[in-house]
């Protein structure tokens, strides 16, 4: 049987490929023929910048996805902070800009591109530093020193106001009377008024923040949480204030998070990174995990949000917008008779603070004729020269 043909052609001394020119299908495949062995391919090397295509990538930019060295980074970075400023014409020349300074990596890369840009295009800004001490321990204080280390840096002025000289409380103090809950809005509101009034009395017309994308997308998702119609109509503003109150700018307007702290490592910048002691039971938080969620889908999200916020239209007629006015206790600016801080301010020294928060409350404080409690007003001028007990300045050498 076995020297019988498998193709069934008869045959014993067929080699089991048949006769024929068909090979049998049982029957053993012949070895091929070997050939030589294809050459290795090349082997793939660095991955080179987008922009220069000579050096090699060392980032991915969050902002546009490119793959970009050190140098091509830094040379985007400022140049797109660059055209936001000359675009929206934030400056003129000759301006006085206060740079709030927290030591953070923020405002540490504002006061660095700020300099930078003011002596490489000419500018022609007068720029200092202004700080705000809340008289949080073990935060606060440690920022500071980082701050000092900034204006030696960048040898510009530095001057600083404290919550304590200002309005007789510290943050700590106002945190052990109203507990952790609402001490963000507290310290917001007194946060802004101090930043106004130490700008005001250093003889400032404008001031930068350092504000970025992230933080202006959060406020827009805030607001519409909150149904904050007025604010919501101003978030997205670049430049926030007008005749009665000191101009805003946010030269970091479309400048992502991520990028900032990339700038800030490849620089090796002097920045403080801890975060507020209080800062994990504040509201924004929640909007800023959310924020982060919708960016690792769509990294264009973030600019998405500030660009639709930016063609929001408002019907003023059917839903009229407050009118600003003049608080009546401290002179600053106010939609109401009296500003909120002086509401929050009469309800930490009386003991009402958690009443001062609600805005029924609110208005019983502000409509009663309670003794009022002293507050400094900043915003005289026969008096921003010669008051200067709340006032601490320095310029190329710490005081």
């Amino acid at each position: 049987l076995l020297s019988v043909c498998m193709s069934g052609c008869g045959s014993g001394a067929c080699s089991g490929a048949g006769c024929g020119s068909s090979p049998s299908p049982h029957a053993p495949a012949a070895p091929a023929p070997s050939s030589p062995a294809a050459p290795p391919g090349p082997t793939r090397g660095p991955r080179l910048c987008e922009h220069c295509t000579t050096q090699r990538a060392v980032l991915k930019r969050p902002k546009t996805g490119e793959m970009i060295c050190k140098e091509c980074f830094f040379k985007v970075f400022e140049d797109e902070i660059h055209q936001t400023i000359v675009g929206e014409r934030l400056f003129r020349r000759g301006d006085r800009v206060a740079i709030a300074a927290s030591g953070g990596k923020d405002s540490t890369v504002l006061a660095e591109v700020m300099t930078m840009l003011n002596a490489k295009y000419d500018y022609g800004l007068d720029l200092f530093l202004l700080s705000i001490d809340e008289g949080i321990v073990g935060y606060r204080d440690d920022s500071l020193e980082t701050v000092h280390r900034n204006q030696q840096q960048y040898q510009i002025p530095l001057h600083i106001l404290s919550y304590k000289d200002l309005y007789g409380w510290s943050m700590d103090e106002i945190v052990s009377a109203i507990g952790k809950k609402n001490n963000c809005t507290f310290c917001g509101v007194f946060r802004r008024q101090a930043l106004d009034r130490g700008a005001a009395k250093a003889g400032a017309n404008k001031m930068v923040t350092g504000h970025n994308a992230d933080d202006i997308a959060e406020t827009v998702l805030m607001n519409l949480l909150r149904g904050d119609t007025p604010r919501l109509q101003r978030c997205v503003s670049i430049t926030t204030g007008n005749e009665d109150a000191l101009p805003r700018c946010k030269p970091f307007k479309y400048t992502y998070q991520k990028e900032i702290v990339m700038y800030a490592y490849y620089k090796k910048l002097d920045y403080f990174s801890t975060e507020c002691v209080y800062a994990p039971n504040a509201y924004r938080g929640f909007a800023r995990d959310f924020i982060k969620d919708l960016e690792q889908l769509r990294p264009s999200a973030i600019l998405d949000i500030i660009h639709s916020a930016e063609e929001f239209r408002f019907d003023t007629g059917t839903a009229p917008m407050p009118q600003p006015m003049t608080c009546a206790r401290c002179g600053y600016i106010s939609s109401n008779k009296v500003c909120k801080a002086c509401v929050m301010l009469e309800g930490l020294n009386k003991g009402l603070a958690r009443v001062a928060l609600g805005k029924k409350q609110a208005s019983l404080i502000q409509d009663a004729d309670l003794p009022t409690v002293p507050v400094p007003s900043f915003f005289n001028t026969s008096s921003s020269s010669s008051s200067s007990s709340s006032f601490t300045s320095t310029s190329t050498s710490r005081a």
